[in-house]
């Protein structure tokens, strides 16, 4: 029996969050009864407040992303599969606050995201999920060659 029943996986758009999802998907598979949950943090903190059409965009963009990814997994014989999209820090947000609201045993995520040049600044989003969260975490990074 797999010990992943929950798994998590942020996806933001970037190369790397496309092969954590794929790799969700076998992860997924190993067990019949296991359910994906895809989540996609919108950064509240890089977003202006008062560009409301930009925000009004991006959030259809994430929207539009995780129907896509949901649809690929149904279409790999996924049957349980939730999508959620939240807003703020995803550095708290994936790692503690939905980690636990849907009982993750397991955390996908890419090495780098969308934001690679926030890294300098504010340390990595996976490297805060590897740090924070309670469950373990797998983080995905493309072929190095």
């Amino acid at each position: 029996m797999n010990e992943y029943m929950d798994i998590l996986v942020a996806v933001d758009g970037s190369s790397e969050a496309k092969l954590a999802f794929y790799k969700s998907i076998d992860i997924v598979k190993l067990e019949e009864n296991a359910r994906l949950h895809i989540v996609s943090v919108i950064d509240m903190f890089s977003i202006d407040e008062d560009d409301t059409s930009y925000r009004e965009r991006e959030e259809q963009h994430i929207r539009d992303l995780l129907n896509s990814y949901k649809t690929i997994a149904k279409e790999e014989g996924i049957d349980h599969v939730e999508t959620y999209i939240t807003h703020g820090d995803p550095k708290v947000n994936i790692s503690k606050d939905l980690a636990q609201a849907v009982e993750a045993d397991l955390i996908v995520c890419g090495a780098q995201g969308v934001k690679n040049a926030e890294h300098f600044f504010l340390g990595s989003v996976s490297e805060a999920i590897v740090l924070t969260a309670s469950c373990d975490v797998l983080v995905v990074r493309r072929s190095v060659k």
